[in-house]
């Protein structure tokens, strides 16, 4: 596996590798031994699968609060999305900047987002199918979210806002700066 540093200390790009051959390709997307070695420490006990019919869905921004924090690893099966991971550690130098990276399934890319960042994207194809593991179940109770909009955190997201498919609850999401502190 091929792994980068973003440029905020924590986020990792990961490019599994793929062998390819007349009857399409095989990849291990995952292997717990080769990402511990790549300084990735979270242990994942749950699989997560989207499908966002149309291009211009935004899900997000969500995480979920300390004790139920969760790592996320991301990828796409099929279609294209625009990632993004913002940093919500309030001690962090980093604090309220964001990493926005392209998803597809022909680049084949995955993200690691550690326990501390709100993680939302953007699809960018009709019916695009997004995969991620968590390393922690889903917490009803510690669930929180940022609004995908709020222009403090002045994320170029890739659809006019008229464009845009978003859930109610997602439409209702706080402002960062009325976000809880959860880290």
């Amino acid at each position: 596996m091929q792994v980068t540093n973003l440029e905020i200390p924590g986020l990792k790009l990961i490019v599994p590798p793929r062998f390819e051959d007349e009857r399409g390709f095989f990849s291990e997307t995952y292997s717990e031994k080769a990402l511990k070695e790549a300084g990735i420490p979270a242990p994942f006990v749950q699989d997560n699968f989207s499908l966002s019919t149309r291009k211009g869905t935004i899900r997000g921004l969500h995480f979920q609060k300390a004790p139920c924090a969760q790592a996320k690893l991301v990828r796409v099966n099929r279609g294209r999305v625009l990632d993004v991971a913002v940093d919500i550690r309030s001690s962090s130098p980093t604090y309220g900047k964001h990493v926005a990276i392209e998803l597809t399934r022909e680049n084949w890319a995955q993200i690691y987002i550690p326990a501390g960042f709100a993680h939302g994207f953007c699809t960018l194809e009709d019916d695009t199918e997004v995969a991620y593991k968590t390393s922690a179940p889903y917490a009803p109770e510690a669930e929180g979210g940022i609004l995908w909009s709020d222009p403090t955190l002045a994320i170029a997201w890739p659809v006019a806002p008229s464009d845009v498919t978003v859930s109610d609850k997602d439409a209702r999401l706080p402002s960062f700066a009325n976000m809880a502190i959860a880290f």
